[in-house]
């Protein structure tokens, strides 16, 4: 066989094989066949094709150059022979004959027969996948197709006429198959179909249902039309009722899964010659059957109508008939087609079970039996076709789309999905939270990656998706609007408080050694990881930043883009200091926000939308900034040094907003935002060079506020305007404060000290008379609750300012103190007093406790979407109206004017009584009595510490102006021990950030003599005589409680500096909490407060002494006992019993089983401390507390207990202990006894009679001196079959005698009694067994006033010597069954136990 020519072969070589081809003699491929003349007509048809010879190409014959390119004649068409030209023809009627037009060529086809093929099964196969089709594969012996199919076309056609050769059996008449032509559709109503039976019963043109298919020639015809004529015979005979019923009955015959696949696969083929007389065929009123319910099938034998498509095929969605001459359309597949049938209808019977919830466009949640149109598009082809609406899991498919307008339209869903579920839409509806699972199905880096998307509408999607995410509604509105209030710029970060779970298994590890771990696993976590702890965290480990930066500054997107992705940024400043840094150092980030959404100048913007934001100024660029600087003062100084802040500053605040070519309301928000920005830098001393520059625009502004709040109704943006204004000027009235600070030694807090103000007080002197003048105008207002409720914090910032004013004011060291106490009383005789009078501050401090979070715990309940990986501080739908950030709370007015009498009362103590008036109202009482009841805090949220917080800031003025008010009073307030109670309260709820409030309520409320009238009331007596009334107490006399809480009195200023000691925070905490309530600004390190995790105090905090002295005990290497270990333990108890005797609400959290601990704790200390008399008394008095009838049934030691893994764990160690140093010591005997009592564990128990036997001879505790009833012991029977036989060992061997161990002794006695004789029919039989035989062993013991006290034992009495009472003799049953048992027993077969 010859090879094909290879590459690199020359002409002589194809010369060469050419030789060789003629040579063999072979049969050419292809044949060249010489055709007649086109116009040689058909006079040559009959003759053979001539058969040209062959040409072989020789080069010697050719020329070596080639011919010169010469003008050719023009060539001439020469006329057939057989047909002349023609003379006299038109040409218009010779192209009309000769046309070849698409519509001459379409009248000339003709349908070839298919009348007679036959439908085959499908031929098993063994494999599981056909062959693969080659193209490479030989073709010899295949039929030629005609028509331009593809190879894989013609492989199936092939394929198909080889099985009906080789496998003619198979064929088998298909009935299941329609006819072509015929259509099906469903579910018409019996109305519809009698009327289409109607009209169809008199058009019956052929058969449709039977072709003769399979049969050969005429007789196919013939039997198909003679069973038609049939069919139509009968058809006409029948009325429409009798035709439906016999096409009911048909269909109840059928397999309902027969009858559905043969309507869905009806109509497969359409037949060629329809489309001939498309045209002339009567339409079917399509329309109107699309709109009723869904039709039945229509008769087969209705040709008129068999382009009226059913919902079986596409014509619901289409308007006509899809033909083979459209593109793609040449094989109509119907199962490709079935989405475009009508959907069918909803299950109701599903209505009642769970399922998938589905959204519309908007983001709303649709009811699972809503019936939506299909214009709508919330219908689509996945599951569950026939309800509207688009479930997550197909949000998440369609965010994965190739189309750009799919994905971004999923996104822009799943946003509003997100901004729904967080407004709480959902709540009650859906099982499970929307955010968590969206979350978990990774959510959070789908966003991150549609960031990276080319197209701008899905960037646009993905932010506005990302901000729904992360940025709460509400939350920045809340926070915007309480800037102005009592320390309202500190805001606590939005950064999660609860620790990894590896970390909260490994709490025994030490947490230096836990820190070093954490960082560098922290640092080496992949994103997935930090994301499910921390969404924050977990997106700025996908560098974020950085492509947010590049969106802003290359792809320069739409306001809305813009404004979505600044929230973006606000939420990541306010999650902490850290991330705040990373968005500061995030390469040309702040450098673009500043350039193109800060600029100097700008084109005027009118109202309307703009298309861009790009150098436009920007107020939420300006707020980010305001965010940034909140987070730190290192960060506020490079903002203003290193990106120009200053002058955009000077910019925006030199004008009035309606000077600032804006629209209004950004215009005021932006001069907002620049006041407020510059009010965060001056609290880090920052900005004052400003103030000389700005000066005359300042008053200005102020001097217009009184006209503006007079003149017109006050608008919140206008409000929020001047309040800020307000607290700028309050920040740098403090920072011309010049105190002297104390020497700083500590490198730590050197690094907080900042350059000294370069604002005087002369350049600040003149603010007071402006703002006191809006002040007056406002409390004009107060009588109009509508629009003193409208003025927000503009009331709040003119007292604020008043009070920072007289601080500063008093702490200048030139200036005379006359002036400044002159013109408090002047202040407090024409503004303040008059207000105090006043009714509505009565109503005012009423609404104290309907606005409380204390009050009404269920307000700070957690957002029903809240999690934990991501915090905020849920106030979606907004604060109520009675709520302690709504309109209408009385919080921010009340506490800034408890802070400028606090201030006042301090300066001038002469104002201190007349001040002091507002606490005696009803509605402050009131609710001071409300926050001193029994009840627990509410649960510590996001935004429960944000709203406490600022109620603790109302509490501790108010105590501290009544403490102030109390040390000037001979006599004790009649509300001091109100007050007393809510500073106690307060101490344990306060969060971190308020480490200076803890100092000062120990330093001059909690421990203030004057809060404990008790002491100059006779309180010791009546704790003596309430004693002595107590049955049972032996008290030694000099020593009783009274005694001991008179001494407690007299050592009230030892007991605080011990306290101040034990309870005080950490000094960092302390100096950094003390510079921004006491206003020194130089030492602010941040207006970020601490992660409040946990309390800063816990409920136990008077036993913290004590818990300390425990735990140095326990860490002590020497075995030496700590330095003043009485002095602390005496005063932590002196202390505890002041508590439990006059303030016991004090304590109503800490459980007595948390008493007993702490109590034991002291004996755990060292081996002599309990042996001390102070001790001794105090232990033994709060002993007596505890064991009272009304407080000892709360005594539960199996439950756990704050700060104590386990119990029994401490009571081993307390019997061990007691074993090796009491001696006997009747007090720490009597501590051991209390947790034997028999409704406690028996584990308890145990422990002593079986691993501390020796213990039994030191518990020489007298029945007379037991601190609870013998009863307790004794009832009810012992069933634990151990310490039975224990107990009964003890006794038998002589560890247990009533001369050194009396209470035990009579317990053992009463519980082996109580079981030898016990005839309980359900006992198990080795609890009989084991009764029988300690009654034998009893009646055979030697000892026989052992013998006599076990069996003869009747009751517990603590009166008698013995502790019990014994029968004379033995009741008939118990002698009955005495002898039963014993009658057989000879004595010395029995050994001893």
């Amino acid at each position: 066989m010859l090879s094909r020519p290879k590459p690199g072969e020359s002409e002589v070589d194809l010369l060469r094989f050419q030789s060789q081809f003629l040579a063999a003699g072979t049969a050419p491929a292809v044949c060249l066949v010489k055709k007649g003349s086109r116009r040689g007509g058909e006079a040559n048809l009959d003759q053979p094709p001539q058969q040209d010879h062959r040409d072989v190409v020789m080069l010697d014959s050719l020329p070596d150059l080639p011919p010169a390119l010469v003008p050719v004649p023009p060539k001439r068409a020469r006329p057939s022979p057989g047909h002349p030209p023609p003379q006299d023809e038109d040409a218009e009627e010779r192209l009309n004959r000769h046309d070849e037009h698409i519509t001459a060529v379409l009248t000339k086809i003709i349908e070839r027969d298919t009348s007679s093929m036959a439908v085959k099964l499908p031929v098993s196969s063994g494999v599981a996948f056909p062959p693969v089709f080659h193209r490479s594969q030989e073709r010899q012996g295949k039929p030629a197709i005609s028509g331009k199919r593809s190879i894989f076309a013609q492989e199936i056609t092939a394929r198909r006429v080889s099985e009906a050769r080789v496998t003619p059996a198979g064929e088998v008449m298909s009935t299941l198959d329609p006819p072509e032509g015929a259509m099906t559709c469903e579910g018409h109503t019996p109305r519809d179909q009698g009327c289409q039976l109607l009209e169809s019963s008199h058009s019956f043109q052929g058969p449709h249902l039977v072709t003769g298919k399979g049969l050969m020639g005429k007789e196919a015809e013939q039997e198909a039309q003679t069973i038609h004529e049939e069919n139509v015979a009968r058809l006409q005979a029948m009325t429409p009722e009798e035709i439906l019923q016999e096409q009911q009955h048909l269909l109840s015959q059928l397999d309902p899964t027969l009858v559905a696949f043969l309507r869905s696969h009806s109509h497969t083929h359409e037949q060629a010659g329809e489309k001939a007389t498309e045209g002339q065929r009567p339409q079917g009123p399509s329309t109107e059957v699309i709109k009723e319910e869904p039709i039945m099938p229509i008769s087969a034998s209705e040709p008129g109508k068999k382009d009226e498509l059913e919902p079986g095929t596409p014509a619901p969605a289409l308007p006509i008939t899809p033909h083979k001459e459209w593109l793609h359309m040449d094989t109509v597949e119907l199962e490709k087609l079935h989405w475009t049938q009508d959907l069918p209808p909803l299950r109701q019977q599903q209505m009642q079970e769970r399922m998938q919830a589905r959204f519309s466009l908007q983001g709303e949640l649709l009811a699972p039996d809503v019936d939506l149109p299909t214009h709508l598009g919330l219908h689509h082809h996945g599951e569950e076709a026939e309800r509207a609406g688009y479930s997550l899991q197909e949000l998440f498919h369609l965010t994965r789309s190739q189309v750009s307008q799919q994905r971004a339209l999923a996104l822009q869903v799943l946003a509003q999905v997100i901004s729904r579920a967080q407004a709480g839409e959902f709540g009650g509806q859906l099982v499970g939270s929307v955010l968590r699972l969206l979350l978990d199905a990774g959510f959070l880096f789908l966003l991150r990656f549609s960031l990276d998307d080319r197209v701008d509408g899905v960037i646009a999607a993905a932010t506005q998706a990302l901000r729904a995410l992360l940025v709460a509604p509400g939350d920045e509105e809340l926070l915007d609007s309480t800037f102005s209030w009592y320390h309202g710029a500190s805001v606590f970060p939005l950064i999660p408080s609860q620790e990894d779970k590896e970390d909260e298994d490994e709490d025994e590890e030490p947490p230096a050694e836990k820190a070093k771990r954490k960082n560098p696993e922290e640092g080496s976590q992949p994103p997935p990881d930090l994301a499910r702890h921390d969404v924050i965290k977990g997106l700025l480990a996908t560098n974020l930043l950085p492509r947010l930066r590049y969106i802003l500054e290359v792809i320069c997107p739409g306001p809305i883009v813009v404004l979505d992705i600044l929230a973006v940024l606000i939420r990541l400043a306010r999650h902490s200091l850290e991330s705040a840094t990373r968005v500061l150092e995030c390469p040309r980030l702040i450098e673009t926000i500043v350039r193109e959404f800060l600029p100097t100048s700008w084109a005027p913007v009118g109202a309307g939308p703009i298309l861009s934001l790009h150098k436009v100024p920007c107020a939420t660029a300006m707020k980010l900034f305001r965010v940034l600087a909140s987070a730190g003062r290192n960060i506020a100084a490079r903002l203003l040094s290193n990106f120009d802040l200053r002058s955009r500053l000077c910019r925006f605040i030199a004008e009035a907003p309606q000077d600032l070519a804006l629209p209004p309301e950004e215009a005021e928000t932006l001069s907002t935002e620049a006041f407020r920005l510059w009010a965060v830098a001056a609290s880090y001393g920052h900005g004052s060079d400003l103030y000389r520059e700005l000066y005359p625009v300042l008053v200005l502004a102020l001097q217009a506020v009184p006209q503006s709040l007079g003149t017109q109704l006050p608008q919140p943006l206008a409000m929020q305007r001047i309040a800020s204004l307000l607290t700028l000027l309050t920040q740098l009235t403090l920072a011309a404060s010049s105190t002297a600070h104390e020497p700083i030694s500590d490198s730590a807090e050197a690094s907080l000290s900042g350059i000294p103000s370069l604002i005087t007080w002369t350049q600040v002197s003149g603010l007071r008379p402006l703002v006191e003048l809006c002040l007056r105008q406002t409390l004009k207002l107060l009588p109009k609750l509508e629009v003193w409720n409208a003025l927000g914090p503009v009331p709040t910032a003119c007292l604020l300012f008043l009070g920072a004013y007289y601080q500063a004011w008093s702490q200048q060291p030139s200036l005379c103190p006359g002036d400044w106490l002159q013109d408090m009383e002047c202040l407090s005789e024409e503004l303040l007093l008059p207000l105090l009078s006043q009714p509505i501050l009565g109503s005012l401090c009423d609404s104290l406790r309907h606005c409380s979070p204390l009050c009404n715990p269920l307000s700070c309940a957690p957002a029903p979407e809240a999690l934990p990986s991501l915090v905020s501080l849920g106030c979606a739908g907004g604060c109520p109206h009675l709520s302690l950030a709504g309109s209408a709370s009385p919080f921010p007015f009340l506490t800034a004017l408890l802070s400028l009498c606090n201030i006042l009362s301090r300066i001038h103590k002469g104002l201190c009584s007349q001040l002091a008036a507002i606490l005696n109202t009803a509605g402050l009482q009131n609710y001071f009595l409300q926050c001193t009841a029994p009840v627990a805090a509410p649960h510590l949220t996001p935004f429960s510490a944000w709203a406490l917080r600022h109620e603790y800031h109302l509490q501790y003025l108010a105590l501290s102006l009544a403490q102030r008010a109390a040390a000037l009073q001979p006599v004790p307030a009649t509300n001091a021990t109100l007050h007393h109670g809510v500073a106690l309260a307060l101490l344990s709820r306060l969060l971190p950030g308020s480490e200076y409030l803890i100092h000062e309520l120990l330093l001059s409320c909690v421990f203030r003599p004057e809060f404990l009238p008790e002491r100059v009331s006779g309180g010791p007596e009546a704790a003596d005589f309430s004693d002595q009334l107590c049955l049972g107490s032996h008290v030694d006399p000099g020593h009783g409680r009274g005694a001991l809480l008179a001494q407690a009195c007299q050592d009230l200023p030892s007991i605080r500096s011990y306290y101040l000691t034990h309870c005080s925070p950490a000094r960092a905490s302390l100096l950094a909490s003390q510079a921004l309530y006491r206003g020194e600004l130089q030492r602010l390190p941040a207006l970020l407060l601490p992660v409040p995790k946990e309390l800063l105090l816990p409920t136990d905090w008077p036993f913290l002494p004590l818990i300390h002295l425990y735990h140095q005990a326990l860490d002590s290497c020497s075995g030496l006992p700590p330095t003043d270990t009485v002095g602390t333990a005496m005063r932590a108890l002196q202390w505890v019993l002041v508590l439990e005797s006059w303030r016991p609400q004090a304590l109503w959290a800490v459980p007595p089983a948390a008493l007993l601990a702490r109590l034991m704790c002291v004996f755990l200390v060292d081996s002599e401390l309990f042996r001390e008399t102070p001790i001794q008394h105090l232990v033994a008095a709060l002993l007596a507390r505890l064991c009272q009838p009304q407080v000892l049934p709360n005594l539960n030691l199996d439950c756990p207990l704050p700060g104590l893994t386990s119990f029994p764990d401490l009571y081993a160690s307390f019997l061990e202990h007691f074993e090796a140093v009491s001696f006997g010591d009747h007090l720490f005997g009597a501590l051991v006894l209390l947790p034997l009592q028999r409704r406690f564990s028996v584990t308890l128990r145990l422990t002593l009679f079986g691993e501390h036997m020796g213990a039994l001879r030191a518990l020489g505790l007298p029945l007379t001196r037991l601190p609870v009833s013998l009863e307790c012991y004794t009832g009810p029977p012992e069933d634990n079959l151990a310490l039975l036989q224990l107990y009964f060992r003890a006794l038998v061997t002589g560890a247990l005698c009533s001369r050194w161990c009396p209470v035990l002794y009579v317990v053992a006695v009463a519980h082996v009694n109580s079981f030898i004789f016990s005839q309980d029919p359900k006992s198990s039989d080795e609890m009989k067994a084991v009764r029988r035989s300690m009654l034998q062993k009893t009646w055979l013991l030697g000892d026989e006033g052992l013998r006599h006290h076990i069996l003869y034992y009747r009751l517990p009495n603590s009166a008698l010597p013995e502790g019990f009472e014994l029968y004379p003799q033995l009741p008939p049953l118990r002698q009955q069954h005495l002898q039963r048992l014993t009658s057989g027993v000879v004595q010395t077969g029995v050994s001893e136990t």
